[in-house]
């Protein structure tokens, strides 16, 4: 039988795995290292091995150097066992960038395995295992400019939500 309590968890995390994909769209290093304990890890094969919050910086980095992108998760599956838990989120990414006059978007499917435990009452990643699915890469013409986004604390969404404070 699932208590308040178990259902109150489950709900932290999955809020914890979409700060994540919050984080990484508006480039929100604070928001981002708020997902991983300080002593919490990345494991994201070839692309990067280290502790999360080096991860989350060496990201920011990337996508600043992008035009966009959007990260949506679903699927989320979670196993609680007291203040310890492990997930399964499935996440696709969608990226643009522009290449010798080209604007091109970069589709990326993955899952996120992750192991959380609560510490101080709050719930972030002890450990993530980043697995690739498929990707893709393609040339693409846009309907039109969007001006209302921005990839920042400036973007529209912070008159509406606060950051979680620690």
């Amino acid at each position: 039988m699932t208590t308040l309590i178990q259902l109150a968890d489950h709900q932290a995390i999955t809020d914890q795995i979409y700060r994540y994909c919050r984080a990484m769209d508006r480039i929100d290093h604070e928001l981002g290292h708020s997902i991983w304990h300080d002593d919490g890890t990345a494991d994201y094969g070839h692309n990067f091995q280290g502790t999360g919050r080096a991860f989350i910086d060496h990201v920011c980095a990337q996508h600043r150097q992008l035009l966009m992108h959007s990260h949506q998760v679903s699927n989320i599956l979670i196993e609680l066992d007291g203040d310890r838990a492990g997930s399964e989120s499935y996440v696709t990414a969608t990226l643009r960038m522009r290449r010798e006059e080209k604007l091109l978007q970069m589709t990326v499917i993955s899952r996120y395995l992750d192991r959380w435990s609560r510490r101080g009452g709050t719930w972030a990643i002890d450990h993530r295992i980043a697995v690739m699915d498929m990707d893709e890469i393609r040339e693409v013409i846009p309907m039109k400019e969007h001006e209302r986004a921005s990839r920042d604390r400036t973007d529209v969404s912070y008159s509406v939500l606060q950051p979680p404070t620690a």
